[in-house]
């Protein structure tokens, strides 16, 4: 009896390579006038099997074909393209910079692992107040000051315990003293802005009894070499705390501990942290003259250039598809869905990280990845 061909010898199917629709929906989600579609990953290895191939995630193949591309980074945010990884994971990183959702996971679920990792900041956490005689309650007061950046790095110190004394490694202390005066026609500390936080290196000058001790620094912290050169302050000075009328005053002290986003969002280390799948703009006609012009006009975007055909001739272009906020105003009227597709690539996100100032973005980068590393690392050595 004759062996039988394999089927993967038939003349007819093609081998290695799938054909043109289905790897647009493998690799693309199309945003057509009234709905995206394609917009589901296709995680099973042996999805395409029939076609020879393997749509397995395998080490290697990762490895040379994730890329991170920075595009423009500054002490307050960064751009950077992340290439060849999956929604899950750029939604994972998102979420380790944002807080921390606590509750069991499935390890088949990659996001929900990296869910539970988060990156550490200092915020204030609790405030005495010897008097306030503003408009704003004492609470207010106290929400406020909380949500105020501190310049401070947060691997520097350690979590404070509810029983444990606040010391020069579990806490920074502040000092706000504040008294609105007139003078004339002139008065003074009307607005009671975060720079009037004075930093209190020695720890609580605040009077306490036998009984009771707000802060046991073993130094001052204005000693210690990792402050030295960068003294603690709030990252911007400019934030208005409270107003005042002549004869109100603020006087109290607050204390900063290191926490996480999940028990707070105060001490979560971004402002926001956001990812989008890139844009690519496919012209499926040439349009000319007329139709290139209604074209670029329709974009508010301005993502299409006109280009020189030659003899008098105009023709379009997508000049700049990265800016592309997906509006559909291309695509919408009478023939244009024909003429121009809209499509994002499902394993390229740009990625924007926005810091509060208490950490370089870059900084904030790199200790997701940590997190991520040892959240793994952990679950690997409980499965075996």
């Amino acid at each position: 009896m004759k062996d039988r061909p394999s089927v993967m010898d038939l003349p007819d199917l093609p081998k290695g390579e799938l054909p043109a629709h289905l790897e647009l929906q493998r690799t693309r989600v199309v945003c057509a006038a009234d709905a995206p579609s394609y917009t589901e990953s296709v995680q099973y290895s042996g999805a395409y099997m029939a076609f020879g191939v393997d749509n397995s995630l395998r080490l290697e193949d990762f490895k040379k074909s994730f890329k991170v591309e920075v595009k423009y980074i500054n002490d307050d945010d960064m751009e950077f393209d992340m290439i060849g990884i999956d929604a899950a994971l750029a939604n994972a990183f998102r979420r380790i910079l944002l807080a921390e959702v606590g509750g069991k996971f499935s390890v088949s679920h990659l996001a929900q692992i990296l869910i539970l990792s988060v990156v550490p900041t200092m915020a204030i956490e609790k405030v005495f107040i010897a008097n306030n005689t503003s408009v704003i309650q004492d609470e207010v007061l106290a929400h406020r000051l909380g949500m105020i950046p501190i310049k401070a790095d947060p691997r520097h110190f350690e979590y404070k315990a509810d029983d444990e004394n606040a010391n020069e490694k579990n806490t920074i202390v502040f000092k706000l003293n504040v008294v609105c005066t007139r003078k004339g026609d002139r008065v003074n500390n009307a607005s009671v802005k975060s720079e009037q936080l004075i930093w209190l290196p020695e720890g609580s000058e605040m009077p306490f009894d036998t009984k009771t001790k707000f802060t046991a620094f073993g130094c001052g912290q204005d000693k210690l070499p990792e402050f030295a050169s960068s003294p603690i302050c709030s990252q911007y000075p400019d934030i208005t705390i409270a107003k005042l009328r002549p004869g109100q005053a603020i006087e109290l002290e607050c204390h900063a501990i290191k926490g996480i986003g999940k028990t707070h969002a105060k001490w979560s280390p971004v402002a926001t942290a956001r990812y989008r799948m890139h844009p690519e703009i496919v012209l499926t006609e040439v349009l000319e003259d007329d139709l290139a012009e209604e074209l670029v006009a329709k974009c508010p975007a301005k993502v299409f250039d006109i280009e020189d055909l030659g003899k008098g001739r105009k023709g379009v272009k997508a000049a700049r598809p990265r800016d592309c906020t997906l509006c559909r105003e291309c695509v919408r009227g009478e023939d244009w869905e024909k003429r121009v597709s809209l499509r994002r690539l499902k394993e390229h996100f740009i990625f924007t990280i926005e810091s509060t100032g208490s950490l370089p973005p870059n900084v904030l980068f790199t200790e997701a990845i940590k997190i991520l590393i040892d959240k793994c690392q952990r679950i690997i050595a409980e499965l075996s």
